[in-house]
């Protein structure tokens, strides 16, 4: 079992930043594959952003488009946390943000699907004004 809990939302003006962090706990493995979704009120759940890493030799990370250039995934591995670092908000980033972990490799195609992944956190909003 592994746990997630999510933080650092919030509410911001448009152009803002915010940095939202996953904790995880619990059986991760050394190589594993974290991602930020989010989910909006009346529309599905999308991919933000991936991580994927073997703890060793090879991290790649992988972004949707609507995010690249603004939003920025990293990790301490040591800590089992991964941050999400968003940049440039644009009111239509408004939407609960969760993170899900798979322990184990995906590629980058896989990586913001969220049937790829086992466990998740509760979330934390995020509320951008403009």
């Amino acid at each position: 079992q592994v746990k997630l809990v999510e933080s650092g939302g919030g509410s911001v003006q448009a152009a803002g930043s915010l940095r939202l962090s996953c904790t995880a706990s619990g059986s991760t493995t050394r190589t594993r594959s974290v991602a930020w979704f989010r989910h909006a009120p009346g529309k599905e759940r999308e991919g933000v952003a991936a991580i994927m890493t073997n703890g060793v030799t090879s991290t790649i990370t992988t972004y949707a488009d609507s995010v690249k250039g603004r939003f920025t995934i990293s990790q301490d591995y040591a800590e089992n946390i991964v941050y999400l670092e968003m940049n440039d908000l644009k009111p239509e980033d408004t939407a609960m943000y969760l993170c899900g972990i798979r322990n184990g490799w995906l590629i980058s195609d896989e990586a913001l699907e969220s049937n790829r992944y086992n466990y998740w956190g509760k979330g934390t909003q995020v509320t951008v004004s403009s």
